[in-house]
């Protein structure tokens, strides 16, 4: 695995792993295509779309009435999102690598832009963030998730703190960068500062839902994405890096199994 600008896991390298993550954020894309609103018509952005959702979800939704574009900047996720939408035969829906600082699409193009957990992660938020204000119609929506404050997000919170001190700084995993949008104030600020006006932002807590502490586990192992880290370790110190993980989740041990609850920005406006 090559590292990634900032502590990122290689998203091309883990892009065929990823969906297992996807039931866990379900909840969010759902929210996000609540406030869209699309319409019979609408041609619609999703940006850093990974294998492709909420955008196959909105496509299934609108039964083929709305156009859609994927783009994300990691030709391996991308790979992963087509090959749903040929095995599905959606032909309203494509997905481009192509990252959001250098979008190729005229101005003022899209009636509505998506982009779940995809802001704080943009190598450059502001010209990204530039970017969205730019193709997107006079009048028209944009949903945005970002996820909340390091407090609010344990399970990256966890990793950072039982890797600290064990690995270098520079191999840590990437807190700070992941919720760097979550602090009040930074989303508004970073989507004034790129021309919007109408910014509406609602902080929503949602669990992370596992049988148990092993289910949740076998997701982070088999997902890589703590790889960059296991691979800056001894692997004798593995067993002891789970054993700290599981001590932090045993509070949110329920009798429904394991909940670990999260927290997200959800962030819209009309233009």
């Amino acid at each position: 695995m090559t590292k990634s600008a900032e502590n990122q896991p290689d998203w091309n390298a883990i892009a065929e792993k990823f969906d297992t993550w996807l039931p866990q954020i379900k909840p969010v894309g759902d929210a996000m295509l609540i406030k869209l609103n699309a319409g019979k018509g609408d041609k619609i952005l999703d940006v850093a779309s990974g294998t492709g959702e909420p955008a196959i979800s909105l496509s299934q939704q609108m039964h083929g009435e709305v156009m859609i574009t994927g783009v994300d900047a990691a030709a391996g996720m991308v790979k992963v999102a087509n090959a749903k939408v040929k095995e599905q035969a959606l032909n309203n829906i494509q997905f481009s690598t192509m990252p959001v600082e250098s979008l190729t699409f005229n101005e003022a193009i899209f009636d509505k832009v998506l982009c779940r957990f995809g802001v704080m992660l943009f190598a450059n938020p502001q010209q990204g963030a530039n970017e969205l204000f730019r193709v997107l119609k006079p009048g028209g929506r944009y949903v945005l998730a970002v996820w909340g404050e390091a407090e609010t997000m344990p399970t990256m919170h966890w990793s950072y703190q039982v890797f600290k001190g064990k690995v270098p700084d520079e191999e840590l995993p990437p807190l700070a960068k992941i919720t760097s949008m979550g602090a009040p104030g930074a989303i508004e600020t970073l989507l004034e500062n790129a021309g919007f006006s109408d910014i509406n932002v609602e902080r929503i807590t949602f669990h992370y839902h596992f049988d148990s502490f092993d289910d949740y586990w076998q997701v982070v192992e088999s997902s890589d994405i703590l790889k960059q880290q296991y691979d800056a370790l001894p692997e004798s110190d593995r067993q002891s890096i789970r054993n700290e993980v599981a001590r932090f989740a045993q509070v949110h041990v329920t009798g429904e199994g394991l909940r670990i609850p999260h927290e997200y920005l959800l962030v819209w406006g009309d233009k």
